[in-house]
């Protein structure tokens, strides 16, 4: 197979629209796009849709009227599918109401007491608008608590300071700060237990996702608390991703270790803006005294939404059928796969509720260029996808998963063409794909 000349043209067309908003977007906005992982920098340049213009259930259409089966879901916030009917009612009935007001509402009551019956550390809740709120909060508390400075992290916990100047990408951040957190792999007790014994006395608290490219060992999630509850340290799971999809009571309800403060966000409103930090109640008391306050932190559409949307979650057993249309994607994708002969490039890992795409490489096609390849015949084949599968509960019908393991045939047929191919760059039609870093192992 060779790309030619009617071939980008065809694809130029396709495209068209979102190339021209792009390079309008660029003149005022830098990236052009306010999420990194939503940015062009995640797709491969010239051939890929940049612009989406609405959605519904399981699927989007870009500007230029291209549809999608998305696994993408707006990096999860999406859980019960776009524009579901429950939750837009929920919202319509309170925007008749008010959005935000001068003083509490009952819809912050009534939310929280939700969150209480079906999360298992959770005793009191403050509410955010995004996973960085909640994670900054709950850092922000244990070293209130505990007296000390220093927190101990594992995996991907937001965009502020403390946890993002561990990363590649900490530029403008402090060294001060940055020496203020530690990191540790995930499944490895005994590096979090070296950090312990360098700073017996410094660690406020140790966070990490308690499930997210992998699932936890045997053991590592007790060992961890045990870990740090020793030291006299805080245990904190950020469920922004496992809430609500891993269970309802999120990651700590599934695996059965209960942490003393745990964020949730993302799935919790079907799109609206909102989190929350839970946990004990005498270490939550002292929110009245550090300082967690904004302006937005009771706005009402979100309330609603995400009252609506765990009952309706609730009332469907939403996180077991999502798993169980996971677990035909697992199996049919990975048989896919195989037959091709490309499995030892493309597999499929990850926990039963959040399956991925581990990509790796050979001589001739290392890790950028297979991803990169593997997204430009996602979308040239009318699927929305990076690396995982991001469910809601619209894709849990036999339909959508016959139609997605469809498009990943036509996917893989040309994949397996370039993987054994002298040069499988030749495959690519525009720029690769440029990763923003990687902080969750695979």
């Amino acid at each position: 197979m060779t790309v030619t000349r009617q071939d980008v043209s065809e694809v130029n067309d396709r495209y068209r629209r979102s190339r021209e908003l792009y390079e309008r977007a660029l003149r005022t906005i830098p990236l052009g796009s306010q999420t990194f992982s939503k940015s062009a920098m995640q797709w491969v340049g010239g051939v890929s849709p940049l612009f989406l213009e609405r959605g519904e259930g399981c699927r989007v259409w870009d500007v230029d009227g291209n549809e999608y089966v998305d696994y993408v879901l707006g990096l999860m916030p999406v859980v019960l599918g776009y524009c579901d009917p429950d939750v837009n009612e929920a919202i319509r009935h309170q925007l008749e109401q008010g959005i935000t007001f001068s003083l509490a509402t009952e819809l912050e009551a009534e939310l929280a007491e939700r969150l209480v019956r079906i999360i298992p550390c959770a005793e009191r809740v403050r509410f955010g608008k995004n996973g960085s709120d909640a994670t900054l909060a709950a850092t922000r508390l244990a070293r209130a608590h505990t007296g000390r400075d220093v927190i101990a992290m594992c995996g991907y916990h937001g965009w502020h300071d403390w946890s993002i100047g561990t990363t590649s990408r900490n530029l403008g951040i402090p060294k001060a700060v940055r020496e203020l957190t530690v990191t540790f792999p995930f499944n490895d007790a005994a590096a979090l237990e070296r950090i312990f014994k360098e700073s017996p006395a410094d660690i406020a608290a140790v966070i990490l996702e308690p499930a997210a490219a992998t699932d936890p060992e045997p053991e590592f999630l007790e060992q961890v608390k045990r870990l740090a509850h020793e030291h006299g340290a805080l245990l904190i799971f950020d469920e922004i991703v496992a809430g609500f999809r891993a269970h309802l009571g999120g990651a700590q309800a599934r695996y059965g270790v209960t942490p003393d403060l745990a964020t949730f966000g993302k799935a919790m409103a079907n799109g609206m803006p909102i989190s929350a930090v839970v946990g004990r109640a005498d270490i939550m008391s002292l929110m009245e005294e550090i300082f967690f306050s904004a302006t937005f932190g009771g706005e009402t559409l979100s309330l609603a939404a995400a009252i609506a949307t765990l009952d309706k979650l609730e009332a469907h057993d939403g996180p077991a059928r999502m798993e169980g249309a996971a677990a035909e994607l697992r199996e049919g994708v990975s048989m896919i796969l195989s037959e091709r002969g490309i499995g030892d490039v493309y597999a499929v890992t990850g926990p039963s509720w959040w399956p991925r795409i581990a990509v790796g490489g050979n001589d001739r096609m290392p890790p950028v260029l297979a991803t990169s390849l593997l997204r430009q015949e996602f979308v040239a084949n009318g699927l929305l996808m990076m690396s995982t599968f991001n469910l809601c509960l619209a894709h849990v019908h036999e339909a959508v998963v016959i139609d997605t393991l469809n498009r990943w045939s036509r996917v893989a047929d040309v994949l397996a063409v370039a993987v054994n191919s002298d040069d499988p760059e030749k495959f690519l039609r525009g720029k690769p794909v440029r990763p923003v870093f990687q902080v969750r192992s695979s």
